[in-house]
């Protein structure tokens, strides 16, 4: 079973700058020239025993036909009543509350949670990361990030550098003292967020943290952390879910199908469903800040014509 998670933070000011864990932006072309980069450090033994763990974790997943990438089809048939379900389920509701001071994993209901600015996706690794796998989630980001453009119309891209959308794609050991490059991409971070983050599990993969600084539903920032140990079809799998739930479907559900918002490993990319909600998401007729009861109907009737019209 896979974990991941938003945790969404109030009152979160501006970030005034960003900790390069790998830099790869382009220089002005009147700076000197590039300095060739560093051949990337060694795993460390614990890494490179956590790679072999998820790599037979993705070996098994695959051999019961897990982490599907057709996003959907005829065994997983959904109606306008399921999808209508499914959005407020992962909408308006978070994963991580608040108990007596500490973060536990436990659903909360929530207030509709997306971004009002361009989004504007930077990616970053560790220094272990090799050039290849570096190129390949490259890619994968920016394929994503054109995806979730037109599934929403709100306008998402990758940069070089001046990101608001931070992926962080480190090892075991860089992640547990992760809390000073949060520090400088979310000031305002509280320690109890940083603590989940650098004592994950190994049952959780990924995690993305994301920011409304005036608790009214409008994000600003986010910073997605990915485990580099993870093998391709896991990595890309988390890639898909986090990045989507930074945008502000911020949940998981048991009865999400055919869906990546789901712990159940099924589906390892965004599935037809999953594009359906984004755009319900985005669509003009919600605003950010709603509450699940005064968008309900309003939901059912997208749901309604968005299955209409594709079935």
């Amino acid at each position: 079973m896979r974990l991941t998670g938003l945790i969404a933070i109030g009152a979160i000011g501006l970030v005034t700058g960003c900790d390069q864990l790998a830099p790869f932006a382009t220089p002005p072309t009147d700076a000197p020239p590039p300095q060739a980069r560093p051949a990337p450090v060694e795993l460390s033994a614990e890494s490179q025993k956590i790679a072999a763990y998820y790599k037979r974790v993705e070996q098994r997943q695959r051999a019961l036909d897990l982490l599907r990438s057709d996003g959907g089809g005829p065994d997983t048939p959904f109606d306008n009543r399921r999808l209508a379900r499914t959005f407020e389920a992962v909408a308006f509701s978070r994963e991580f509350s608040d108990a007596g001071g500490a973060l536990v994993r436990r659903r909360d209901e929530s207030i509709l949670h997306r971004w009002s600015d361009p989004v504007r996706i930077e990616t970053t690794f560790g220094a272990t990361v090799s050039d290849g796998q570096r190129a390949d989630d490259m890619a994968a980001v920016d394929r994503l990030a054109r995806r979730l453009a037109g599934a929403t119309g709100h306008p998402i891209s990758t940069v070089q550098r001046g990101g608001n959308f931070h992926v962080l794609i480190v090892t075991e050991d860089q992640r547990r003292g992760i809390g000073p490059t949060l520090k400088r991409m979310l000031p305002e971070i509280r320690q109890r967020e940083i603590d989940v983050i650098e004592s994950l599990g190994l049952s959780t993969y990924c995690v993305v943290v994301a920011s409304a600084p005036n608790d009214d539903g409008v994000l600003t920032r986010a910073v997605a952390v990915i485990r580099a140990e993870l093998p391709p079809l896991l990595r890309l799998s988390c890639i898909h879910e986090e990045i989507a739930q930074g945008l502000g479907l911020s949940n998981d559900s048991p009865d999400a199908r055919p869906s990546i918002f789901n712990d159940d490993d099924e589906f390892g990319r965004l599935t037809t469903m999953d594009e359906f909600m984004l755009g319900m998401l985005y669509d003009p007729k919600l605003s950010p800040g709603m509450d699940a009861d005064a968008a309900r109907p309003i939901v059912q009737d997208m749901a309604r014509a968005l299955t209409a019209r594709a079935f």
